[in-house]
């Protein structure tokens, strides 16, 4: 980047400056050759840097700004955040001590996928329950059949009967209540073993660990019952602070435009599924919720910026395209300026359609630029 000293301050160079250097040179090459029938505009900048002159103002055509009736639009930064009804806690129900893990923080797991192992005593208590269970719902069973039997025959009486008939009931639902238990606890009734595992419920990304090996594990231990937390990253949410005045632009279900920082070329559609009811004292500003879907590359914690559209259409300016100047991510047209001079203005650009520039700020409607600034440029080369 050029710089240009005066006594007073270093001001930037812009590409129509570069053309007074050109111009000087092409001067000194005009004395050379006489037989140049047409001389070439000259651009002189004077000592304002944000203006110049020219001898022939007339061969860079003006075109007035048109009116341009538009949505605004309203950006706003946020961050990446996990969807809290897409995050499922992992707990065990069996307390003991951690044995043997099998996944990480920041790991991809499937459903089902077994996470780790836990060495209880509760498995061992519940499984001595069960097989209780099951030696007294046969011997009820048995004493319920041979009460049938006797009572058949006249042997006993009918309240007999109903009694080994309600013992019989009463060990069947205990022998139930005993398989849940090993099934909620996790423990196989066929191949039990005191190693209680644990499987993943959802697929997801492992986004809290609070276990380590040889640690407490479960609800009744000084240990975290929950050992992971899985969250499915498949549809995010980007979280935005709105300012109070803000806030009437945009509505639910609204459409937004997502960028994020790391890749700013991309963008992604999401749509508002939430406007929080509480403002923030100090910064009056409220957490609008985005809903977006992940395609693998949002991560927990990215910056973002999302593009809102306002509810309320707004008028603006619109110029031809070339008759905007990109600059180091600035944006400039040039006006007429008094004596034959041209303005460098900095715009806030916004959309193009149709081959229109829509002009947010720094033009009104009316208001007259240069319509290509190319044009300066490329009368320098021709010199």
């Amino acid at each position: 980047m050029m710089r240009l000293k005066n006594s007073h301050s270093v001001s930037f160079v812009s590409p129509v400056l570069l053309l007074t250097a050109g111009l000087l040179l092409g001067g000194c090459k005009k004395e050379e050759k006489s037989d140049v029938a047409t001389p070439q505009p000259q651009v002189v900048t004077t000592g304002d840097m944000a203006d110049f002159s020219v001898d022939k103002p007339e061969q860079y055509p003006l075109v007035s700004a048109e009116p341009y009736t538009a949505r605004a639009e309203l950006s706003v930064n946020g961050t990446v955040n996990p969807d809290i009804a897409r995050e499922i806690p992992v707990i065990s129900l069996a307390s003991g001590r951690v044995v043997d893990i099998k996944a990480r923080l920041d790991d991809y797991v499937k459903k089902g996928q077994l996470l780790l192992k836990i060495q209880s005593p509760d498995s061992t208590a519940a499984f001595d329950t069960y097989k209780k269970a099951v030696n007294d719902e046969r011997m009820n069973n048995l004493q319920y059949i041979r009460s049938q039997d006797l009572f058949a025959h006249g042997a006993i009486s009918k309240a007999i009967l109903e009694q080994a008939e309600d013992a019989e009931k009463d060990a069947q639902a205990d022998l139930k209540a005993a398989e849940e238990t090993l099934e909620t606890i996790g423990v196989d009734k066929d191949h039990p073993s005191p190693v209680v595992p644990v499987y993943a419920p959802i697929s997801g990304v492992i986004v809290q660990q609070n276990v380590t090996q040889a640690a407490a594990a479960g609800v009744t231990f000084s240990g975290s019952a929950t050992a992971f937390t899985i969250a499915d990253l498949s549809s995010v949410w980007v979280i935005c602070d709105v300012f109070e005045n803000d806030i009437p632009k945009i509505a639910l279900g609204q459409e937004a435009k997502i960028k994020l920082n790391a890749y700013p070329d991309r963008v992604f559609i999401g749509h508002i599924s939430d406007i929080g009811p509480v403002l923030d004292p100090t910064l009056r500003t409220a957490k609008v919720r985005i809903e977006v879907a992940n395609p693998g590359i949002f991560k927990v914690g990215m910056f973002v910026t999302a593009t809102l559209q306002s509810r309320q259409d707004q008028k603006f300016a619109q110029v031809p395209a070339p008759a905007v100047l990109h600059l180091h991510d600035r944006d400039w047209v040039f006006e007429p300026a008094p004596g034959s001079k041209f303005r460098r203005v900095e715009v806030k650009a916004g959309e193009i359609v149709n081959g229109k520039q829509t002009i947010l700020s720094g033009v009104q409607v009316g208001q007259q630029v240069v319509s290509n600034v190319l044009q300066l440029e490329t009368t320098l080369e021709n010199q």
